[in-house]
């Protein structure tokens, strides 16, 4: 399949993904902690990838190390964990919609820090989803008026580190392999997520059927939605651009949203709307 096509097919298979990673991390924290959530997380991906991608670390050259752990530290580390503290307190469909502020922060990080150029059409492609994505959380805070809207900011820091991400993977690591990258990230994560998750009651926690449940949920989560999610997001970035490859966070709410229906969350109407603005944004970031 010519790449033009392979990225869309990519693109539409993260959204489905990572749009049902909010609840899986929903029900992750029925029986476990943010922290657990976050640790188990990046423990999961980790061994999955070092069981299928252990070989491909000696492509990774030892001066792109540096760059590895850094993607490591702003693509994953801290998200992991800021995504599941944010959902203790707000919506797992309104996370979604926040996490839409990824292509935002990429373009403008993109120009300012790593001299990428972008056209006015994927500018305006931007500001057009965000409008959308402001429709989407305005409607919503109004709708849950007891929900700790302060947490949203942590989800705002995890966006930002997102941008940073993409954008140091599409600079600096573009000639390696997309499991080779991933698989270099959870190999340096691994230890400190260990580390993290001892210093947690969970070993006092692990015999209630709740809890057991949840780290089912979060196995799922740290498999299909984070260890191969990753290896794909990767690939996609090194096939497009960074602000096409993050603009799969435009779609990401739109299947959040479905899952909080089937989770008691409503969507309104105004929030179909804002789901629709979202929609023109992504095509126009994309297109060229």
């Amino acid at each position: 399949m010519e790449t033009k096509r392979l990225k869309w097919v990519y693109l539409l298979i993260l959204s489905l993904i990572w749009g049902s990673s909010f609840i899986l991390i929903k029900r992750g924290l029925v029986g476990l902690t943010a922290i657990q959530v976050g640790s188990f997380r990046i423990i999961f991906a980790a061994l999955f990838l070092l069981i299928i991608g252990f070989k491909s670390l000696k492509k990774i050259p030892a001066h792109k190390w540096k760059i590895i752990a850094l993607t490591s530290l702003f693509g994953t580390f801290i998200p992991a964990y800021f995504f599941a503290i944010a959902e203790t307190e707000v919506d797992s469909s309104i996370v979604a919609i926040l996490n839409a502020l990824t292509p935002l922060n990429t373009l403008v990080l993109g120009a300012i820090l790593f001299g990428i150029q972008f056209q006015k059409r994927q500018f305006l492609g931007v500001f057009i989803g965000l409008i959308g994505c402001l429709i989407l959380v305005f409607n919503g805070a109004e709708n849950h008026p007891n929900q700790n809207y302060y947490y949203t900011i942590l989800v705002v820091i995890a966006t930002i580190c997102y941008a940073i991400n993409v954008n140091l993977i599409k600079k600096y690591l573009s000639d390696l392999s997309s499991l080779s990258i991933t698989t270099g990230n959870f190999a340096v994560l691994l230890l400190p997520s260990l580390i993290i998750l001892s210093t947690t009651d969970i070993t006092q926690r692990m015999h209630l059927e709740a809890t057991q449940t949840s780290i089912l949920f979060v196995l799922i989560l740290g498999v299909i939605g984070t260890g191969i999610a990753n290896v794909l997001f990767f690939k996609l970035i090194q096939m497009s651009s960074p602000v096409f490859a993050t603009s799969v966070t435009y779609l990401i709410p739109i299947v959040a949203f479905f899952w909080g229906l089937l989770d008691n969350e409503m969507l309104t109407q105004i929030q179909f709307l804002g789901a629709l603005i979202v929609l023109v944004g992504v095509y126009l970031s994309a297109k060229k």
